[in-house]
């Protein structure tokens, strides 16, 4: 099991923080109250940072949280503080990047949100029950 790293949920939020896509894939969040509790905790602690060239990496409530900013886009991968930052770095860089080449490099909320059905098919393929498919890994 060491070698299967598990994601609790990936997530793209707008520059105010608001849900653009999410995905949760453990019960850590029961409810939706929770995980926008969550979403705003995490948006907060990293709002004033500049991870727009570089993968940030923080710790949050005994998570690992990796987080990246394209133009108005947050994008956050969470897993528990036991696992490989630099595997949970992948996910959201094949994350991120698919989410370009899908909205054909206008990374923005309006766009994204056109094409939401795109976006959240990625995620699916990307993460598949919490454990990274080997191809986002590449």
């Amino acid at each position: 099991q060491e070698s299967c790293p598990s994601v609790k949920n990936i997530l793209l939020l707008d520059s105010e923080g608001k849900r653009v896509a999410v995905k949760y894939f453990s019960d850590d969040w029961p409810n939706n109250a929770s995980r926008l509790t969550f979403e705003k905790s995490i948006f907060t602690k990293t709002l004033k940072t500049n991870a727009r060239s570089e993968a940030e990496i923080t710790l949050l409530d005994g998570y690992i949280i990796v987080y990246k900013f394209v133009q108005d886009l947050h994008f956050f991968v969470t897993a528990g503080d036991d696992e490989n930052e630099l595997i949970i770095a992948n996910v959201l860089q094949g994350f991120a990047d698919s989410v370009g080449l899908l909205l054909r490099g206008d990374v923005e909320k309006r766009t994204a949100l056109e094409n939401l059905d795109l976006i959240l098919l990625c995620i699916d393929e990307i993460i598949d029950g919490g454990v990274p498919n080997k191809r986002a890994l590449k």
